[in-house]
């Protein structure tokens, strides 16, 4: 991209009145921002309003520095160590813009992208959105790492929000998913400018993405993490994804934005179902009531995939190694533990076991991975993924 290219798309995003629909048709319209410029305010009228039309005439006060700013940030790279790390900016006009952001009503006029160069963003449109609660239940961020990291291994990219929580177990379980591999592992789409990382504690975790995955965001740099601009960033995972899981969701969440984005583009929704007792199963639940499909294993989600499928879903020898195991049938205390949390003195009461007796025997399941220990003293079994 040229210096004056990205000049002219600048000065389009931060013209005021000038948003992503009105800034498609100046494009249809006109071409390229620079064709959208170089008109006259009469020919501009027969496009946009009339304030619209003279405010576009007048160029934006700190252009110039917003400028400056993104073409340092292109061109800075990542020179520490040769890993390969790139940085882009992709406009509409470009034959590289994402195919299936391209379907939406909305697309961005602009995206800024972090990762390896090699990544073809035309071809993100084959990836899962894997979204839920910033937090989540023990069993919830289980759940979305092992999920995630069988998406992986069964050919899909997981894209998620980079947030705390279940997106970033799922980051983590796709890029374990493709260990050392050079492809696409996973995708976090972002809420604020790509010359910063929030929340800050996965300023780690996205150094890992840079290196197996892409960043993305339609915010200009410099952009701080303002709470309207996340539901906005849903509406890209949704559109960049094949379909949206949603691990945990209470009932006023971002996870059934993202999950109602994605179905009103025709893609497919699924939701894992959790404990009737527990809020953060709550949105799950709800969506499931509406259509989505209940979710049990990933081969659940893989066989409304079908052109995926050939990349081949996870066997069980490589299920994630913390993912739950364990058959209720193979042990009385599994039975009477059921699903929900419950507490010692609960489960001594339905077994008549000792409490003595049932704490060793709870850390032997623990300690197998068939048991996970809650906060307050409760445990809850651990259902097969």
């Amino acid at each position: 991209m040229e210096r004056a290219e990205l000049a002219g798309w600048l000065r389009l995003s931060l013209t005021p009145g000038i948003g992503d629909s009105t800034t498609r048709r100046l494009l249809a319209a006109f071409g390229l921002p620079e064709g959208v410029f170089a008109q006259s305010e009469a020919a501009l009228r027969e496009v946009v309003g009339m304030a619209q039309a003279a405010a576009l005439l007048q160029v934006p006060a700190g252009l110039q520095a917003q400028v400056d700013q993104a073409w340092q940030w292109l061109h800075a790279g990542d020179s520490s160590n040769g890993n390969g790390v790139s940085r882009r900016i992709v406009t509409l006009g470009d034959a590289g813009y994402p195919t299936s952001l391209l379907e939406m009503a909305d697309p961005p006029p602009m995206l800024y992208v972090l990762g390896a160069a090699d990544f073809d963003l035309t071809q993100l449109g084959h990836s899962i959105a894997v979204v839920g609660s910033r937090n989540p239940t023990p069993q919830g961020a289980t759940n979305a790492r092992s999920f995630a990291r069988a998406l992986g291994e069964a050919g899909l990219p997981v894209v998620s929000g980079l947030a705390l929580g279940v997106d970033g177990a799922a980051h983590q379980g796709a890029l374990e998913a493709a260990g050392n591999a050079p492809r696409l592992a996973t995708v976090a789409v972002v809420g604020t400018g790509l010359d910063r990382v929030y929340p800050a504690r996965h300023r780690d975790l996205a150094h890992r993405i840079t290196l197996q995955g892409l960043i993305v965001s339609e915010l200009p740099l410099g952009t701080p993490p303002l709470t309207q601009n996340f539901p906005r960033r849903n509406r890209l995972i949704a559109g960049l994804a094949r379909g949206t899981l949603v691990v945990e969701a209470a009932l006023q969440s971002g996870s059934l934005i993202t999950a109602r984005l994605a179905s009103e583009q025709g893609k497919e929704v699924f939701a894992i179902p959790g404990s009737i007792h527990s809020p953060q199963s709550r949105g799950c639940h709800a969506l499931i009531r509406q259509g989505a499909k209940l979710v049990e294993s990933v081969n659940d989600i893989l066989e409304e995939l079908p052109p995926l499928r050939a990349a081949g879903a996870a066997s069980p020898a490589h299920q994630d190694e913390d993912a739950p195991q364990g058959d209720a049938s193979e042990d009385p205390l599994l039975e009477a533990l059921g699903f929900d949390p419950v507490s010692l003195d609960a489960l001594s009461a339905r077994t008549g076991w000792s409490a003595a007796a049932l704490q060793a025997k709870m850390l032997e399941l623990e300690l197998d991975g068939h048991v996970s220990r809650l906060a307050g003293g409760l445990f809850q079994r651990m259902a097969s993924t």
